[in-house]
């Protein structure tokens, strides 16, 4: 297995990787942010931070994102929400495109996630558990009422409202100070629990509840993709650092 256009750090992990997903017919994979940025999605914080600078403002990621932040200032969130949130352009990229693909095969069994983007449904995976949300669903906090992502990019007001109540639309995500979705959270815990191979990427394991998933995990391997180093690195079986993106795409030649 080779990919002639990336000089590969790990390229015996990742041929490694590829005996085991062959292996394997229950995976799963955990994945964050980091699969999203090689669409061209910034992460939350990197994008607050260019928003800082462009507005002046001194609120930090966790206060623009929050629920009592929403409710005080729904037009600040807005605001941040369009500009640095969405990014409507962004396509799946090898990852998404693999991960799917692993699934239509009968080995893949549910991506778990916590990013809101929708990019793992985009590129055809059908058991997504978006323990985050989607930015695709939005309800009318005073009626219920459903818009979808365009209808909210499109509304001409700084704050959507409800054209049946005039209430606040709000995203289908999850802030700070929110709970998540229990229904999602089980779900997720029983996918993992059940899973004979857990692949993690482009995760940090750090945003709790969330990352305390992967605890559950009652198989035998666990493979971790991921740039930067993460508290479970000490767990995992097999650990590649390579662009997430890059290593699925060299897999795909393999697996497939």
């Amino acid at each position: 297995m080779s990919n002639l256009e990336h000089d590969f750090k790990c390229m015996p992990e990742i041929e490694k990787l590829g005996t085991w997903i062959l292996e394997s017919k229950r995976i799963v994979f955990f994945g964050g942010a980091g699969i999203s940025t090689e669409s061209g999605i910034p992460d939350f914080r990197s994008a607050a931070g260019i928003y800082h600078q462009e507005n002046k403002l001194s609120y930090s990621p966790e206060e623009i994102l929050s629920r009592p932040f929403f409710n005080r200032h729904p037009e600040v969130f807005y605001d941040f929400y369009r500009t640095k949130m969405l990014h409507p352009e962004a396509r799946p990229n090898p990852a998404h495109q693999l991960l799917a693909a692993l699934e239509k095969a009968g080995r893949l069994k549910a991506i778990v996630t916590q990013n809101i983007d929708g990019l793992h449904q985009m590129a055809g995976s059908q058991n997504v558990l978006e323990l985050h949300g989607s930015i695709h669903r939005n309800y009318c906090m005073s009626c219920h009422e459903f818009y979808t992502l365009d209808q909210v990019m499109q509304s001409p007001a700084p704050v959507p409202l409800c054209t049946a109540c005039q209430g606040v639309i709000k995203p289908d995500v999850v802030l700070y100070g929110e709970n998540l979705n229990e229904d999602t959270m089980e779900r997720s815990i029983r996918a993992i629990a059940e899973a004979d191979l857990l692949l993690i990427g482009g995760t940090s394991l750090t945003v709790q509840p969330a990352a305390h998933l992967v605890t559950y995990y009652q198989g035998g391997r666990t493979v971790l993709l991921n740039a930067s180093s993460t508290p479970y690195d000490s767990r995992a079986d097999l650990l590649i650092t390579d662009p997430i993106g890059a290593v699925m795409d060299a897999l795909k030649t393999v697996v497939l």
